[in-house]
């Protein structure tokens, strides 16, 4: 019987743990929002590491495999995503508004598609729901590709604080719930 108890206890540790966690994500999500040009600067930067990394990897693969043909495409290749990523540390304004434009035309080809699969699924209950999140997805997409550059400086930003927020959120009322579930007694 003591092993359900430490059990129920490391549970709620671990639940506790997670609330800390929603919490402080809360808190960023607050931040990047707070400074939306550094925190778009950030994840600019973040891109242009993946991207380095990416190239460098592809660099690599590249002399080890190039008895197997295509050498010269891999090698062109690898130098591009390695030039991309200096170009985005050289220029990360440019970078920027780049990334911006390129998310305002994803959102706005998402909002598309997502409302011809609600028309699609229109005989399906709820399908409403699909319809209010591709017209949403596409008015984003829009305000985003309608407002460039302007907005460029803070949109992803803006964005990643939003959805960090949400992240946090949605961890915080995940971990509520299982903590009541397991202070509710259990049916034999």
């Amino acid at each position: 019987m003591s092993t359900g108890i430490s059990t129920n206890n490391d549970v709620k540790s671990s639940l506790n743990g997670s609330i800390v966690v929603s919490i402080l994500l809360i808190l960023l999500g607050s931040a990047a929002i707070a400074f939306p040009f550094f925190s778009t600067l950030a994840a600019e930067s973040w891109i242009a590491w993946i991207i380095l990394f990416s190239g460098i990897s592809k660099l690599v693969y590249t002399f080890q495999t190039r008895e197997q043909g295509g050498f010269v495409w891999q090698l062109l290749l690898s130098l591009l995503y390695i030039g991309t990523a200096v170009l985005l540390f050289v220029y990360p304004l440019q970078g920027i508004l780049t990334l911006t434009l390129a998310l305002g035309a994803f959102l706005l080809t998402e909002g598309v598609f997502e409302i011809v699969y609600a028309f699609q699924k229109r005989n399906q209950p709820n399908w409403v729901w699909s319809l209010a999140n591709g017209i949403t997805t596409l008015v984003l997409g829009g305000l985003i590709w309608f407002e460039w550059p302007f907005n460029g400086p803070f949109a992803i930003g803006l964005l990643v604080g939003i959805s960090i927020i949400f992240t946090g959120v949605s961890r915080i009322f995940l971990a509520i719930a299982a903590r009541s579930s397991l202070s509710q007694p259990q049916a034999s």
